[in-house]
């Protein structure tokens, strides 16, 4: 079977953009993958590390992409660059201000199934009205929003 020649451009066309469609663009949120993960100054290898994060699940916002490096910013507003090696697509939060209820449904009347402190970092999921189901090592419920770094006011998402 030959292909024209607008047929092989347009395949070619196609998968040089399959890359660029799967990149999402900034600003999200992702959670850090690994144990030890280091933020540096640059894009790059060759920059000097000026952070070294050594907590799983840490949530961080991306700001700009570079190639597989990522410019994040951390609950305490520092920022710099991480190799997307060490990110990881999950949704986390981490609480701030005071010690926040845990209800067991999105209302501010509903039973108060836990209580976390700030700085405790759980999983994400099913945000909506301004309130997020969050786990933290199986013990979950529902927090508002703004008790919690890692979501935009307002985000929904499941």
């Amino acid at each position: 079977m030959r292909l024209r020649g607008w047929a092989v451009l347009a395949i070619v066309a196609l998968g040089l953009a399959a890359p660029a469609i799967a990149q999402r663009k900034p600003p999200y949120w992702v959670s850090i993958d690994v144990d030890k993960a280091r933020m540096r100054t640059g894009p790059g290898r060759n920059y000097p590390a000026n952070w070294l994060y050594q907590r799983r699940n840490l949530p961080l916002k991306v700001l700009d992409v570079y190639g597989e490096w990522r410019k994040v910013e951390d609950p305490g507003g520092t920022q710099g660059w991480m190799l997307r090696n060490f990110l990881d697509e999950r949704r986390t939060g981490i609480v701030v201000g005071t010690v926040t209820e845990l209800r067991a449904s999105p209302a501010a009347n509903a039973h108060i199934n836990w209580r976390v402190e700030p700085g405790v970092v759980g999983r994400l999921s099913k945000c909506a009205d301004n309130w997020c189901r969050f786990d933290v090592d199986g013990r979950s419920g529902y927090v508002e929003q703004s008790h919690i770094w890692g979501v935009e006011p307002g985000e929904t998402f499941d």
